[in-house]
C-alpha cells in the first residue's frame, strides 16, 4: 500500500507541448518489485500517443515505439470492491530495434510472429508500461526504467552512437517521419505522380550531398504503395448514407472530436479535425482568433459545412475544424464547442483564445464567451466557462452577397446609387446612430428597382432586425480578417465543389472522405514551404497566394488617383490597364475588376479606403472606432482593485507599444506627415488618458462626415477636380463632410489602421491574464 500511496499522490504532469519528451517530465523513485526501484510518472491519459511520439522523435536516437503487448481488463458484471492496484489498459512499448537480436551472437526468442521487420531488429532493451488505473482513470502511469537505446551487453544498437550502424538503415530511424508521410500523401491526393514526387525527393537529396536522416531514405516502393492505397479506397462505405458515416466514424476516431447520430429531439452532428488542424488551433489560435464561416454549401450540398479558421503568421486563413450538420443552427453550437475546447486545452492547457468571430448574428455568443448548456428539464441555460473571450461580428457575407447581387441585377448608375445608401445605412448602425428605419425608408426610395429589392425583400429584409441589434451590440471584425475569411471560402469552393457527377454532393460520406482527403491536403500543402517545387503541376485547385488586404499593402500610393468622384488604380503589372472604383471610401465601394464583379472584397477597393482615411476624408474604420472607446473606458475608468488597476495600466502601455509598431510595419507606404498623430498614454497617480501628439483633446470625437453622402447629384458623381491623390492638397469637393474637416482625437491613430482588437489587445510575454495574475499571487 505504501508503493500505491506514493504513486497516487504524484503530480499528474501535463506540458503545454505538442509533443511530450521524457526530459519535460519530472521522474520518481517508487518502490517496485523484488525490492527494485521503479522510474514512474503520472501524465494525463489523452496524451499517450503525444509520450509515444517525443520518444520516438529523440534527437540524440531517433526511433519507433510500438505496442508489444496490450491487455485490457473489463469491468466486471457485478459491483466489487475496489483495487486500488487495479488497472483498466496495460501497454507495453518497445524500441522498433528490439527486443529481438537476430545479429551474430544475438539472442532472438522462440514466438509465433515476429514483431516488426526483422532486418530492423538489433536486440534494443529501450521500453516502457502505460498503465491506466482504476482509481484514477483519467491518468496513465508511466514505468520507465530501460530508457537507454542499448543491447543486453550495454553498448548502443543502433542511432549515431553505434558505430557499426553507420552507413546503414539502423542510423536512422526505421520509418519515415509524420511530416515527410503527409507530404508524399498530400501531393497524391492532389494528383502529383509518383514519379514526379521521387523525382523532386532525389533532387533535394543529391543537393544536400546524401542522406541525413530517415526521410532521405524515402523509398519508390513506399510511394507507390501509398498511391495503390488510395485508389481502392472508397467513401461508399455502404448503400445507406448514414450507416456508410457511422462505418467511417468508428475507423477514423483520432480525427473526430464530436458525434451525435439523429435522434427523435436532436439532429446529426459530425465534428472533424485532423491532428495537423489541432496543431494549427494550438499554435494560430493561442491569444488569438477563431473565425466561423457557417454557411458553406447551403444550396448545393446535402448538409453544409461549418469552419472554424485561425490566421497564421500571413494572415491567410487556415480551417482547424469542420462541423457537418443537416442544417447549421447557430443555437446548437454549444453541443460541439464544449468537445473542441476540452481537445485543445488537453494538448496545452495554457490555451486561451483572445476573440471569436462570427458570421451570423444568432449565434450562441452565450456558449462562446461562458458556454451554455440547455436544460432539458427545467429549460434554462446554465452558464459554464469556455472559451472566455470576446465576440466580433462579421458583416462580409451580408456585403458579398449584396454586392454580388448589385453588380448583376442593376445598371452602373443604380448600382452606384444603392451601393452608396446601403453602405452609409450600415456604417450609421454600426456607430449606434442608426435604427431599422433606415431599412424602410430605403425599401420605399428604391421600390420602383424590382430586380434588386425583390432579392432583398425576400432574403435579407426579415434578417436585418438581428443584424442590427448585432451591430450594435458587438464589435465589427477588422477588413483584413474578412478578406482572409472571403479568401478560404472561395479556395473551399474551388477544391470541395468541382466534381462532375453532382449527385455525389447529396451524399455525406463523399462530404467527410474529401475534406479529410483532397481538401485537407491543399490546405496542408499551402502551408508547406516547399510546395513551390511543384509549381508546375499546380492545377485550378491550388488556388492561393495573398489575401485581398495584403494585396492592397503592395499597391503604391503613386497608383491611385482620384477623377470625378470615382478613384483609378493603376494595374502593377499592365502600366496601361486601370480599375474604376465608384463609392470611394465607402462600406460598398464598387470595382470594375473581376474579383468584385463576383461580390468580393478586392485590393483596388481597400487600397483606395485606406488612402481616403488617412487623407482624412472618411471617418476611421468602424472596428478602429469600437476599440478606441474600449480603450478609452478602461483607462479613464480604472477598477478599484489595485491589483486589477494595475493590470490595466500595464495593458494600455503595452497596447500603447504593439499598436505603435503595427502601425509602422503595416502602414501601406502612404506620405506620412510631420504632425502625424501617435497613441500616447499619459499615466499619472493610478489615472490614465489618452492625448495627441499634436494636441490635447478628448480621445473620441465623432464627426458626422457621412451624413452628406446621399446630398451628392443623381448620377453619383460628385464634382470634383483631379488630383493625385499622394499630393499634399486634396479638392474638397471630394470630402464627404457637412463641415470643414477638423482633425479630431479620433484620428490620432494612423487611419489605414483596421485591424481585430482582440489581435492587438493580447497579452505579451511580459503581460498576462487576470486570472493568471490571481493565481500567481494566491
Amino acid at each position: 500500500m505504501a508503493r500505491w500511496d506514493a504513486i497516487l499522490s504524484l503530480p499528474v504532469q501535463n506540458p503545454p507541448t505538442l509533443e511530450i519528451s521524457s526530459d519535460e517530465l519530472v521522474w520518481s523513485k517508487v518502490e517496485g518489485w523484488h525490492h527494485k526501484l521503479d522510474t514512474v510518472a503520472l501524465i494525463p491519459f489523452a496524451r499517450v500517443d503525444d509520450f509515444v511520439r517525443g520518444q520516438s522523435n529523440n534527437k540524440e536516437c531517433p526511433t519507433r515505439f510500438y505496442v508489444r503487448t496490450r491487455r485490457r481488463h473489463r469491468p466486471p458484471s457485478t459491483p466489487l470492491k475496489q483495487k486500488v492496484d487495479g488497472t483498466l489498459d496495460y501497454i507495453l512499448y518497445w524500441c522498433s530495434f528490439g527486443p529481438d537480436d537476430p545479429r551474430k551472437g544475438g539472442v532472438v526468442p522462440p514466438k509465433k510472429k515476429n514483431a516488426g521487420r526483422p532486418n530492423t531488429k538489433r536486440g534494443c532493451t529501450c521500453h516502457f508500461i502505460v498503465k491506466r488505473l482504476k482509481a484514477k482513470p483519467s491518468v496513465a502511469l508511466i514505468t520507465y526504467n530501460n530508457d537507454k537505446h542499448v543491447d543486453e551487453k550495454g553498448l548502443p544498437c543502433h542511432g549515431p552512437q553505434d558505430n557499426k550502424a553507420a552507413g546503414t538503415p539502423a542510423e536512422f530511424a526505421p520509418y519515415i517521419s509524420e511530416d515527410l508521410r503527409l507530404r508524399v500523401l498530400s501531393l497524391l491526393y492532389v494528383g502529383v505522380s509518383v514519379e514526379t514526387i521521387m523525382d523532386r525527393h532525389n533532387e533535394s537529396v543529391k543537393k544536400q550531398g546524401g542522406p541525413r536522416n530517415r526521410d532521405d531514405l524515402l523509398t519508390h516502393r513506399y510511394v507507390r504503395r501509398q498511391e495503390r492505397a488510395i485508389h481502392r479506397s472508397t467513401y461508399e462505405l455502404d448503400t445507406d448514407d448514414s450507416v456508410s458515416i457511422c462505418m467511417w466514424v468508428e475507423s477514423h476516431q483520432s480525427n473526430v472530436f464530436f458525434y451525435e447520430d439523429f435522434s427523435d429531439s436532436d439532429p446529426f452532428i459530425l465534428g472533424i479535425q485532423t491532428e495537423w488542424q489541432l496543431q494549427q488551433m494550438i499554435r494560430f489560435g493561442n491569444r488569438g482568433l477563431v473565425a466561423s464561416d457557417s454557411r458553406f454549401g447551403t444550396n448545393k450540398l446535402k448538409y453544409p459545412v461549418h469552419s472554424l479558421l485561425v490566421f497564421n503568421s500571413d494572415k491567410k486563413a487556415i480551417p482547424v475544424a469542420w462541423i457537418i450538420t443537416p442544417k447549421f443552427s447557430c443555437l446548437e453550437a454549444h453541443r460541439w464547442m464544449r468537445a473542441l475546447y476540452n481537445r485543445v486545452r488537453t494538448k496545452d492547457p495554457t490555451w486561451k483564445l483572445a476573440g471569436f468571430v462570427v458570421d451570423d448574428p444568432q449565434y450562441d455568443v452565450l456558449a462562446i464567451r461562458e458556454g451554455g448548456i440547455y436544460s432539458t428539464l427545467l429549460s434554462t441555460t446554465t452558464i459554464l466557462d469556455v472559451f472566455q473571450c470576446s465576440v466580433l461580428i462579421s458583416f462580409w457575407r451580408v456585403r458579398h452577397s449584396w454586392h454580388k447581387n448589385i453588380t448583376k441585377c442593376l445598371e452602373t448608375g443604380i448600382q452606384i446609387k444603392i451601393s452608396r445608401r446601403l453602405g452609409w445605412i450600415m456604417d450609421k448602425i454600426s456607430r449606434s446612430q442608426g435604427t431599422m428605419s433606415l431599412f424602410e425608408d430605403f425599401v420605399e426610395d428604391f421600390i420602383d428597382e424590382s430586380n434588386f429589392m425583390d432579392y432583398f425583400k425576400a432574403t435579407w429584409y426579415p434578417r436585418m432586425g438581428a443584424w442590427v441589434d448585432a451591430l450594435r451590440t458587438l464589435p465589427i471584425s477588422s477588413q483584413e480578417s474578412c478578406a482572409a475569411i472571403e479568401l478560404y471560402h472561395n479556395q473551399l469552393k474551388i477544391r470541395l465543389l468541382n466534381e462532375k457527377d453532382i449527385n455525389v454532393y447529396q451524399r455525406a460520406d463523399w462530404l467527410v472522405d474529401k475534406l479529410v482527403t483532397k481538401v485537407h491536403s491543399y490546405f496542408w500543402l499551402d502551408e508547406c514551404s516547399d510546395k513551390d517545387d511543384f509549381a508546375r503541376y499546380w492545377k485550378n485547385e491550388w488556388m492561393s497566394g495573398l489575401t485581398s488586404w495584403r494585396k492592397a499593402l503592395k499597391i503604391p500610393d503613386t497608383n491611385v488617383l482620384m477623377e470625378d468622384g470615382c478613384a483609378k488604380v493603376d494595374d502593377e503589372d499592365e502600366q496601361d490597364k486601370a480599375y474604376i472604383v465608384s463609392n470611394p471610401g465607402s462600406m460598398l465601394s464598387i470595382c470594375d475588376c473581376c474579383w468584385a464583379k463576383d461580390g468580393n472584397l478586392c485590393e483596388h477597393i481597400l487600397k483606395v479606403l485606406s488612402i481616403c482615411r488617412s487623407r482624412g476624408s472618411v471617418l476611421s474604420s468602424i472596428s478602429l472606432l469600437q476599440y478606441r472607446q474600449a480603450l478609452n473606458t478602461m483607462l479613464h475608468c480604472p477598477p478599484f482593485d489595485s491589483l486589477l488597476r494595475d493590470h490595466a495600466v500595464s495593458l494600455a502601455v503595452s497596447v500603447q507599444k504593439q499598436l505603435n509598431t503595427l502601425l509602422d510595419k503595416e502602414s501601406i507606404q502612404t506620405a506620412v506627415e510631420p504632425n502625424e498623430k501617435r497613441i500616447v498614454i499619459d499615466i499619472h497617480q493610478e489615472s490614465s488618458r489618452v492625448v495627441s501628439a499634436t494636441q490635447d483633446q478628448a480621445l473620441v470625437c465623432e464627426r458626422h462626415a457621412v451624413d452628406d453622402i446621399l446630398s451628392r447629384d443623381g448620377d453619383g458623381a460628385a464634382v470634383c477636380g483631379t488630383s493625385n491623390i499622394t499630393g499634399k492638397s486634396m479638392d474638397h469637393g471630394n470630402t464627404r463632410n457637412e463641415k470643414p474637416s477638423e482633425i479630431a482625437g479620433e484620428e490620432s491613430f494612423h487611419a489605414d489602421m483596421d485591424v481585430d482588437p482582440s489581435s492587438i489587445c493580447v497579452p505579451s510575454s511580459g503581460l498576462y491574464f487576470i486570472d493568471e495574475i490571481a493565481d500567481g499571487a494566491l
